[in-house]
């Protein structure tokens, strides 16, 4: 498939040739920007039909207790590595409200939230989690690459019944010395236990994506459109 790439301030998008049907809405990590997974959508070789278009927002610039105050690009704050630290409940509220914004831009576009994919990476996982699994109407679908859960407690209460049938295809590098893999797994198996059906993977990586990674994600996104 190829795709013509477009600039905006808060975002890239990947807009294929063929007429769009279904969207991905894919989140960067911590310090990173909408270009970085960029480069992994033609990897993917997703067939011409039907049209997906990517997109890849941008967080806010925010300080980051954890890297000294410096200001980054972030879906929110983080203060330390322990589950306290990660917990800045406001930040990532804000930037869940910021998904639900991007599943709405993409509906006006007359694509069906079931055809709506919410992917991220990390930091990025994390937050597309907590947005999927409260987004109240039905998705295709959440990857969560490389990440954890955090506020567990107040997702509890806020699960949305439209998403309890969702597919979530988790994947996690057994040597991340970034979000060691047991964080991925109690998240897998928090999901689990909350009726979820989670598909996971682990790969002998550290935090990072590779190859064999890819190809998982690609065939699960054929089946998700």
């Amino acid at each position: 498939m190829t795709y013509r790439i477009q600039e905006f301030a808060d975002a890239v998008i990947l807009a294929p040739a063929a007429p769009v049907s279904a969207s991905v809405i894919w989140l960067h990590g911590l310090g990173a920007d909408g270009h970085d997974f960029v480069p992994i959508v033609p990897e993917l070789k997703l067939p011409p039909s039907p049209g997906v278009r990517f997109v890849f927002p941008h967080a806010a610039i925010r300080p980051v207790t954890l890297n000294m105050g410096m200001r980054m690009r972030a879906w929110y704050d983080i203060k330390t590595l322990t589950a306290e630290g990660r917990t800045d409940e406001a930040g990532l509220r804000e930037s869940i409200a910021r998904v639900g914004a991007l599943i709405a831009a993409e509906r006006t576009f007359g694509i069906a939230s079931e055809r709506i994919v919410i992917a991220g990476f990390s930091q990025g996982g994390a937050t597309a989690l907590h947005a999927a699994l409260r987004h109240p109407e039905p998705l295709a679908g959440v990857l969560a690459l490389s990440c954890y859960l955090p506020l567990q407690a107040a997702l509890a209460a806020e699960l949305a019944d439209a998403n309890q049938a969702m597919p979530i295809l988790m994947c996690h590098g057994q040597q991340d010395p970034v979000l060691p893999i047991a964080l991925g797994r109690a998240a897998r198996d928090w999901l689990r236990a909350a009726g979820y059906r989670v598909e996971w993977k682990e790969y002998p990586m550290q935090h990072q994506v590779c190859l064999p990674e890819i190809q998982d994600i690609a065939a699960w996104l054929r089946t998700r459109f």
